[in-house]
């Protein structure tokens, strides 16, 4: 288990301050950015996920059609049982919404106008998983990410404190979940993933019995080498599944 405590947040701000973030036009895209929430975390509180009374057998076989590279047959879809210590928080979008529904993600979207990068962060965590950051819980910034659905996505790193409590907005998440970084250590993190649709490889990370794709997937693997590792990783040639492109 990694502790969540002071020398882990000067761990991670310096190796992120060291950071020369990749920025990357638009092009024709639009802004967006997401939040990588740093929290505190309890195994028998926070370990719990409610979709593993929902999804079963045939359902979750359809849902598990369109993952490149398996079957479907070693995944349940849930990501119960990975809290523990220092975490980061990820969220199941809501199962109503038009774009990506029941997809994992992390607090973010498009930039209002006039609204910088990170005051859209800071927004974004307000309204979807009412959490009231400012600029003193960043720790630092990653590299842009730009998506097939066409956006140019930048992502920030906060520090969130022990007491923190997100609560989900029923209207744009499903569930909140604390995801331990001892999740991203996995023998088998990263998998790197060969379609016919590129020529580049899509990244998939184990959390749990599932699999976390890029956009959101590549964000939390450059954490890892970055940020918690210390080591120049660049993530943004990483491939999303075609079901991400829309």
């Amino acid at each position: 288990m990694i502790v969540y405590d002071d020398s882990l947040r000067a761990r991670l701000a310096a190796n992120l301050d060291a950071h020369d973030v990749r920025a990357h036009p638009e092009d024709g895209r639009r802004r967006a950015s997401v939040a990588m929430v740093i929290v505190d975390s309890d195994a028998d509180l926070h370990g719990h996920d409610p979709a593993e009374q929902l999804m079963t057998g045939q359902v979750r076989q359809q849902m598990l059609e369109s993952v490149p590279g398996t079957h479907g047959d070693e995944l349940t879809g849930t990501i119960g049982g990975t809290a523990g210590g220092a975490a980061f928080l990820l969220t199941r979008r809501a199962s109503r919404m038009n774009n990506h529904p029941g997809q994992w993600a992390f607090p973010g979207g498009r930039l209002d106008d006039g609204e910088t990068a990170l005051e859209a962060a800071i927004r974004e965590c307000e309204e979807e998983i009412g959490l009231s950051l400012t600029s003193d819980h960043l720790l630092g910034q990653l590299d842009d990410y730009p998506t097939r659905s066409g956006y140019v996505m930048t992502p920030f790193v906060f520090w969130a404190g022990v007491h923190a409590e997100p609560v989900p907005n029923p209207g744009e998440v499903d569930s909140i979940h604390r995801i331990a970084i001892t999740e991203l250590l996995r023998d088998d993190s990263p998998r790197l993933v060969e379609i016919p649709e590129s020529d580049r490889p899509v990244i998939q990370l184990p959390i749990g019995g599932d699999l976390i794709h890029a956009p959101t997937g590549a964000v939390i693997y450059q954490f890892r080498r970055v940020a918690y590792e210390g080591t120049l990783h660049r993530v943004d040639e990483y491939e999303q599944p075609v079901f991400a492109w829309r």
